[in-house]
């Protein structure tokens, strides 16, 4: 219970701080930066090491990637049957697609299935999400924006050069290896920062109103997001007859919110900028009660 009452404050002392325009616009980018350099890294070097190399580092992984590429196949059906434009087609290609695994993912995941799951959010996070954010997304992004020439090198810099995917390679390295005390107390401290500092960024920027014309497009992309995503996840790992903590976390995980990255990148590229806010927006309230739901049928 603490975890969600965390959880709604800080969301709540964010979007109070937007409405009061107390912080320059800028606040929740730099905000984001720091979770990006700081917290992210610090968790992961944290919690990956306790990982047992096994199967079950793979299954969060396929999870994903099948999620996500039957997802966007279902977008690109619907989009195509109700004749929506190429721009409201990309915003959904992104924001119904790519979930928050991390930034809602870890104290969401934390308060159902316990910290020891969070090594699995972050395999989630990392070796799927983020990967298809780097290569999906850029691909997405450059296809329907028709802006953007999509260049081999930059999606492999993105990649290799993203702080939490390079202490994602480092952590791994050091699977069953003890940090020092001292080391593991300032990782610990830093790795603390993460849950009130991106909650509070996301308060910031909550947008929640929209027009009734972009009703149709925000309920499929948050039906496909909150509802199809999980069910796919589950079947996926009924196929293969796979179980588990890994299972749980990646059921989950599929269930969470819109990526607030992908909504920004949706903005930035045009691609239908108020539609993409307001699927993060409602995506991320409307996902507090279907993730609960969720975790009540595992």
């Amino acid at each position: 219970m603490d975890n969600f009452i965390l959880i709604a404050f800080a969301i709540i002392v964010g979007y109070i701080l937007q409405k009061l325009k107390i912080f320059d616009e800028q606040t929740p980018t730099i905000l984001n930066q720091f979770i990006i350099y700081i917290s992210l890294p610090a968790i992961i070097l944290i919690q990956v090491p306790k990982l047992t190399f096994s199967f079950d580092i793979l299954i969060p992984t396929v999870i994903a990637w099948l999620v996500m590429l039957i997802s966007a196949f279902l977008v690109i059906v619907i989009s195509r049957f109700y004749n929506w434009s190429k721009e409201i087609t990309g915003s959904l290609m992104l924001v119904a697609i790519l979930t928050n695994s991390s930034i809602m993912g870890i104290p969401i995941v934390n308060a159902y299935l316990g910290e020891e799951a969070i090594a699995y959010v972050l395999i989630y996070d990392q070796l799927g999400t983020f990967i298809a954010l780097a290569v999906y997304g850029t691909f997405v992004t450059a296809y329907y924006s028709s802006k953007n020439k999509i260049s081999s090198k930059v999606i492999v810099q993105k990649v290799i050069t993203f702080p939490p995917f390079l202490s994602l390679i480092v952590a791994l390295c050091f699977i069953g290896v003890e940090f020092p005390p001292t080391l593991t107390y300032i990782l610990t401290n830093f790795a603390n920062t993460l849950i009130p500092v991106a909650l509070v960024a996301v308060g910031l920027q909550l947008k929640l109103k929209m027009p009734k014309s972009d009703i149709a497009p925000l309920s499929i992309a948050l039906l496909i997001k909150l509802i199809v995503a999980p069910i796919l996840a589950y079947l996926v790992a009924l196929i293969f007859n796979w179980d588990g903590l890994a299972v749980k976390v990646s059921i989950l995980e599929a269930a969470m919110a819109p990526m607030i990255t992908a909504g920004a990148i949706a903005s930035m590229a045009g691609l239908a900028p108020r539609l993409s806010t307001a699927i993060v927006g409602y995506g991320i309230i409307i996902s507090f009660l279907t993730t609960y739901v969720i975790s009540r049928i595992l």
